[in-house]
């Protein structure tokens, strides 16, 4: 397709990228509003805020593969016209319940944005470098989405009620719609086989379970469930990759695993998930627990962040015409080991200004693998095969953001408790705590606690630097990409209008 049609087909795509991110990130300031409004239970405002994310985590798999056959176009036009009806229906919820079911819906048109967006820049720029500076503009859109979702949704809740957050996704969605079908080409594989709904069963089922058991293990005190629910989500994951192997036009073609840098780069995206997601949770709740900031204001100072990212993908296409992209990967996860062990300095009164600068400096160099990295990956298998290859980064990326909350949640955790000797489970408890303690008693517990809490936080940035100059050798010990070229590959269909 001609260059100028397809930066304009870039600019399309860069909506539903951009609001998917938003609304992941968006609905935790509306959250408190939104609970009083519909009368929602502890349980209910759990799934609420959880619903849309497992949803999307559960089906970018099978929404992948599904482009790849049905047109990532038409997936795409289905899945935006289907989010933005949802969006309107969700802002005049009158039922916990029925935004529980609204908000998974959501999730389920969400699958198929990501995968099918990433895949449709993959044929549009065939060319390498164009290529690369389009994935750097649709990971920017991501993370800048995140990072401005809950500053957005503070604004227009100062001047409206909560739904007005999911009505911002109506009007890009319209211009999806209305613009796609002029500016977007249509691929698709022409013999593309059976859908596999035995294993779109099994794809989803192991990743609910899974996401929701790592999810739980960071909340619940006595994790048998969430226990349970990762050993059979493992078995269902195995069942599931067992099938993919023996069918000849899988739904998830795994054979793209032997493909070394194809795997490298997955890791790394992600263990980034991992460090960056604990070291954010725990940031936003040093900033408003420790430092005292309001919810508002701690999104606000916490957004140099999803910022920083932005950043950082977008410089890494000029970066990568003056390195090697490994050596510009590699360099980048350094920079973000180093704003790592900025946050170990974190305490007193240059607490916030190391906090700031730790994040920014963390999420600027993971931005040349977010977009390089991604790039490598889409760019190592044939063009028939992105979907498939953009819903496994797109997997990654949700595994690794679930870890980060579980895993380093855990260890936060259990370095609190340790610091308190057992006599608080966490900082907003103590905080709790102290209202009904007598005044001097109450600020030592306080004092104390957000000691602990602080201890915790140095602790998380030792480990993600750790992960950081891991992943840092990792990529500069990978081999260069080629493409794979598996037998039996299905024709492949490019229409123009």
């Amino acid at each position: 397709m001609r260059v100028n049609r397809a930066w304009l087909g870039l600019v399309v795509l860069m909506l539903p990228t951009l609001l998917v991110a938003m609304d992941m990130t968006a609905l935790l300031l509306a959250l408190p509003r939104l609970s009083a409004d519909l009368g929602a239970t502890n349980v209910q405002q759990l799934w609420i805020s959880d619903s849309y994310g497992l949803m999307v985590a559960g089906l970018v798999i099978t929404m992948g593969t599904l482009g790849d056959r049905l047109g990532r176009r038409r997936l795409l036009m289905i899945g935006g016209a289907a989010f933005g009806v949802l969006s309107v229906v969700a802002a005049f919820a009158v039922s916990p319940l029925m935004l529980i079911v609204v908000r998974a819906l959501l999730g389920v048109a969400g699958a198929t944005l990501a995968p099918s967006t990433l895949a449709l820049i993959t044929n549009m720029f065939r060319e390498e470098r164009q290529r690369g500076k389009a994935i750097a503009i649709w990971a920017t859109c991501q993370f800048t989405g995140g990072a401005l979702g809950p500053v957005l949704a503070g604004v227009l809740l100062q001047h409206f009620w909560w739904g007005s957050v999911f009505l911002v996704a109506v009007p890009a969605m319209a211009l999806l719609l209305l613009a796609g079908p002029a500016l977007l080409p249509e691929f698709r594989s022409d013999q593309a086989g059976r859908l596999d709904l035995a294993g779109v069963g099994l794809s989803l089922a192991a990743v609910l379970l899974m996401v929701y058991g790592i999810k739980q293990l960071s909340v619940e005190s006595v994790p048998v469930v969430p226990a349970v629910a990762l050993v059979v989500g493992a078995a269902v994951g195995l069942l599931f990759v067992r099938r993919q192997l023996r069918l000849e036009t899988p739904l998830l073609d795994l054979r793209l695993l032997r493909n070394r840098p194809f795997t490298a780069v997955l890791v790394a995206l992600v263990f980034a998930g991992i460090a960056m997601a604990g070291t954010g949770l725990l940031v936003t709740q040093f900033l408003q627990s420790v430092l005292g900031f309001s919810p508002a204001a701690s999104a606000v100072l916490f957004a140099p962040m999803g910022l920083g990212v932005a950043v950082g993908t977008m410089a890494a296409p000029a970066l990568a015409r003056r390195m090697k992209q490994t050596t510009a990967i590699a360099g980048g996860l350094v920079g973000s080991a180093l704003g790592s062990l900025l946050l170990v300095g974190a305490d007193g009164a240059s607490a916030l200004p190391l906090v700031m600068t730790g994040i920014a400096v963390l999420a600027l160099g993971t931005g040349p693998l977010f977009a390089l990295g991604t790039g490598l990956v889409v760019g190592s298998v044939p063009p028939e095969r992105a979907g498939s290859a953009a819903s496994m980064s797109e997997t990654g990326n949700y595994f690794g953001g679930s870890l980060g909350f579980a895993l380093l949640g855990v260890l936060a955790a259990v370095v609190y408790r340790g610091r308190m000797d057992g006599t608080s489970d966490s900082l907003a408890g103590a905080v709790a705590a102290s209202r009904h303690l007598p005044a001097g008693q109450g600020a030592e517990l306080l004092h104390t606690a957000r000691e602990a809490f602080t201890a915790s936080l140095h602790v998380t940035g030792v480990v993600a630097a750790a992960i950081f100059a891991g992943l840092a050798v990792l990529i500069l010990t990978m081999r260069p990409a080629t493409r794979t070229a598996p037998a039996a590959l299905p024709d492949y269909e490019v229409t123009r209008s």
